[in-house]
Order: structure tokens, then sequence, then C-alpha cells
């Protein structure tokens, strides 16, 4: 099955969910609502014809305060039928909150809890959405771009 396949039978079930395409990143990527991301998830995990029974990878980006928008990207892989496919979503800058699919693949749990602990993204239902490379009382979000680091974290120097 092939990327425009794939596209059209997410667009004949879900309608209005993909918004749009990125033809120019390697690989391609399908733009869907944020709304709808977890019904496409589960819809492309479970469909007989996709499987993607993998989530290779879920990565947070931060566009910065000109665009305004954070994006959550989902980099999936069927196994069985030897298909890859790269899904974003946009969020709002200023309150950047998608729902979880740590219910679809468990692999989400860590990558979630990562882009959550870096950059703040809030992923609705999560399990256990806390830090998981920073100390708890860290402040902010480091990979954020207007992130402003701290001179001292428990009397140790940061800032150098």
């Amino acid at each position: 099955m092939q990327f425009e396949e794939i596209k059209s039978l997410i667009e004949k079930e879900l309608s209005g969910s993909v918004l749009g395409e990125d033809l120019i990143s390697t690989p391609k990527a399908l733009l869907i609502d944020s709304s709808q991301i977890k019904s496409v998830c589960e819809f492309l995990h479970t469909h007989e014809k996709t499987y993607f029974d993998s989530l290779s990878c879920l990565t947070g980006l931060d566009n910065g305060e000109e665009a305004n928008t954070m994006e959550v990207i989902y980099h999936m892989y069927s196994i069985p039928f030897d298909l890859h496919l790269t899904l974003r979503v946009a969020l709002d800058r200023s309150k950047p909150t998608v729902d979880s699919v740590t219910d679809i693949w468990k692999t989400a749990d860590w990558h979630e809890r990562e882009a959550y602990d870096l950059l703040g993204i809030q992923f609705k239902g999560h399990p256990d959405l806390r830090r998981i490379l920073l100390p708890d009382d860290w402040e902010g979000y480091p990979l954020r771009k207007d992130y402003v680091e701290q001179e001292k974290y428990h009397e140790v120097k940061v800032k150098y």
C-alpha cells in the first residue's frame, strides 16, 4: 500500500481528519487534525490493510514564537506489511495538548513523557505523565525556543 492509498483510506473512513500533506520532508507526512489523531492512529492500528503495529518514534517540535505552534510527529511501522507512515499534528504553542496514544501503542509511554518533559506538551489520558529525564522540580522546558536557562539548580551552577 502506497502513501496516497493510505491517505485515501483515512479520508474515506475519517472525513476531515487529514488537513494536508508534507511531500517535501523525508519521509512524506500526513498533516492530521489534532482533535482526530487518536481516532486516526486507532484506525491505522486496527485496519486489516495497514495494521501499524509499531510506533517507532514520537517527536515533539517547537516551531517558535512566530509560528506560534508546536508539533507532535508520529513515526509508525507495520511489520506484517512493511509500511512506514509519518503523521504530524500542529498544536497551539500557548497550550500544547493532544490525546495520548499509550492505549494504542505502549511504546508511546516514554516518548510522550519525553515530549512533556522537554517541551511541555500535555498528553490527555496518559497514565503517568511526569518528567522522565529532568528532576521533578526543574523549571521550564529546555527544548522550547523561548527557554531561559536557570543560573543555578540547588546551588549548583547550571549556566556557563
